[in-house]
Formats: structure tokens, sequence, C-alpha cells
């Protein structure tokens, strides 16, 4: 490590999930602090606006463009990353240790796999815009004054286990956490766990998952969905068939050949956990963490995402005739797949399809 560097830098890194066949990130290497110019850190792409033809009028402004158009929901800009969360005030010893506008901005960027992102906006296919998603969560409670309070943070719902107190907040939606904003993908395990640990969080374990799926905040018995016990594709969204010829054999391929065709956090309302957790089903999938049989913390991925239909399958219950061949499973609150499993500091496996949420413990 060269001095200067930030120290927290090195120790995190990432890992993605299982079908198709998903592709490996190289290790990031952060700039130091005074390396003129590296904070940019990666490809950037245009606005992509097109000029109109014959005169045309102009496109009407951003902010009621980004409410009726669904496309215009993803992010064209690392600007337009960034913007969709904050992290916490740092104090004391982290202001002289931790450089997080660096980290980030080497993380955060548009216009490649190599960097956390909404996918290949010039092959993904969003059809539910922000304002017809905001509708749909009209009436619903996303968190009471009293979660807020308990939780420390907008978007965040204690969690607890039958007949206990909760011990662990989670949050609402995927990463960035945002009502009806676009899932974030092609984030690495370890960055994930670093974004979470910058908003003062931290990457929900695996039980702390499947609790908040299938648990019940009135201790009644558990579920095998988040939003029941038979399994119903049309709940959450899953039914969006694959499209083109993704070919994932390299990372860059994957960017140039598969869509992320993930639609806003919360736009399907009943594919919802009993405590108020949404999309643990379908849309992108989830990196989180488990202890392994040597005590060890490693990466775990879970859940489905859009494409999940032509691959799904009850628990017991064998592929149908139409399947065979292919590599089917239960999506569950408890399915306990083993996908790309690495030590959480050095995890690095990314895809097109992979999201991350945080948690944080109940003080």
């Amino acid at each position: 490590m060269r001095p200067g560097r930030a120290i927290w830098i090195v120790l995190f890194a990432c890992q993605p999930l299982a079908e198709p066949t998903p592709v490996k990130a190289p290790p990031f290497v952060p700039p130091a602090p005074d390396a003129g110019g590296g904070m940019d850190g990666g490809v950037t792409t245009s606005s992509g606006s097109v000029e109109a033809d014959g005169g045309a009028p102009p496109v009407e402004p951003t902010a009621n463009k980004r409410d009726t158009d669904p496309m215009a929901l993803h992010a064209e800009t690392q600007d337009e990353l960034l913007a969709l969360f904050s992290i916490k005030p740092l104090t004391g010893k982290e202001q002289k240790v931790i450089l997080p506008e660096p980290f980030l901005k080497n993380v955060f960027n548009v216009g490649s796999s190599h960097h956390a992102n909404q996918g290949n906006k010039a092959l993904s296919s969003h059809s539910i815009s922000k304002a017809q998603c905001l509708a749909g969560l009209g009436k619903i409670v996303l968190q009471t004054p009293e979660q807020k309070k308990a939780c420390g943070g907008d978007n965040m719902v204690p969690v607890h286990l039958p007949g206990k107190d909760p011990y662990f907040c989670i949050d609402i939606f995927e990463f960035p956490n945002k009502a009806c904003e676009l899932p974030v993908v092609w984030m690495p395990p370890t960055y994930a766990k670093k974004v979470c640990e910058l908003q003062g969080k931290r990457l929900c374990s695996q039980i702390e998952w499947q609790v908040a799926c299938r648990g019940d905040p009135d201790s009644g018995p558990d579920r095998k969905y988040a939003y029941g016990d038979k399994l119903d594709l049309d709940v959450c969204n899953t039914r969006k068939p694959p499209r083109g010829a993704c070919s994932p054999i390299s990372i860059d391929r994957a960017w140039a050949t598969c869509n992320t065709d993930s639609e806003p956090a919360g736009s399907f309302p009943q594919c919802r956990s009993r405590f108020g957790v949404y999309d643990q089903h379908g849309n992108v999938a989830e990196i989180m963490m488990r202890r392994d049989e040597n005590g060890q913390v490693v990466s775990q991925l879970k859940g489905s995402a859009w494409f999940y239909e032509p691959i799904a399958r009850e628990p017991g219950v064998p592929a149908k005739a139409s399947q065979k061949g292919i590599e089917t499973y239960p999506d569950t609150c408890n399915f306990d797949p083993r996908w790309h499993v690495e030590p959480i500091v050095n995890a690095w496996h990314v895809n097109y399809h992979l999201g991350f949420r945080c948690c944080k413990s109940v003080p």
C-alpha cells in the first residue's frame, strides 16, 4: 500500500449470483489521495439526449420526465447515481483514515460493468414509471414514526423473532433504499459491505434477511414466501422473460449483451413481507453475509430476479417437462443456495441482476 492511501479502502471486496454463469470483476485499486483526476474512477457516458427533428419542442424538464418515463429513472451520469443515497457524517479518527469520496467515485459510475450502476441502459427495459409506482404505494404506510425512531433512519423497519424484542432493522427496499427508484447492480459483496457501513449500517446477514422475509411482527407462524405460502409469480417482478443473447462469459461481454430489466423498488405493492420489506423475491437478487462452518464470514447470494419464471419451482416439486435440463430452484425465504461463496473481505463476484440491501442493530 502506498503511503497516504486511506487505510479502510483495502479492507473490502465483492461477489454476484447464479443463473446464468456469473462473472468476476477485477479487484479495485483506489487512487492515492493526491492522484490528480483519479477520483473520477472510470468510464462515463453522455446524457444520451437526442436532438429533435424538424424543430420539435425540447424534451420536458428532467424532474417531470423522471415521474412519467420509466427509462428516465435509469441514471446516465455518476452524479445521478451518487445523488440516490447519502452517507453518515464522519467524526474523530474516521475523518483521518476514511476517504469516502474517492472510494464512492471509483465504485459507482455508469457505462461499464466495472462499476456499480443500474445496468446497461442501452439494453435494459423498464416499464413502470415513478408516478405509477408511487400511486401503487399511495395508501401504504412504509414506516411509522415509532419505526423510524427505533431504526434511526428512513425506510427501515425493526424485525424480531416470535415473542422477542426487535434486535435489528432492515432496509425496506433494495439499495439505494428509495421508494420507486431502480436498484443498483454490478456491486461486489465487499464493496456492498463498505457502502452499508458508510451509511451507518451493515450488509444484512442471511438469517436477518430470512426472518424479515418469513416472519410475522405479531409472532404468527412463518411463511414460505414473503407474501404467503404458495408460489405466485404474478405478485413480484418475476415474469419478465429473458431477452436477447445474454453471454456472461466475461464481465465485459456480460455488459455488452445482458439486459437489466428491473423495475422501481416497490412497483409490486403485494411483493411485501409482513414486516414491510419489499422485493425479496424477483426484481434483483441480493448479496448478504453468513458465517460458514469454520467461523469465517462469507458472502451469500439469495433471491431471484425478473427472469425467474422459467426456472421457478416449489420446494419438493419436480421440475416440469419443459424445464428438463435446466437448473431450477425454489425461491423461498429459507432457501439456502451456495452460489459463489467467498470470504467477505475478498468477494468480487458481480452480475447484471445482483443487488443488495442493508441492516443495522437496534440500539
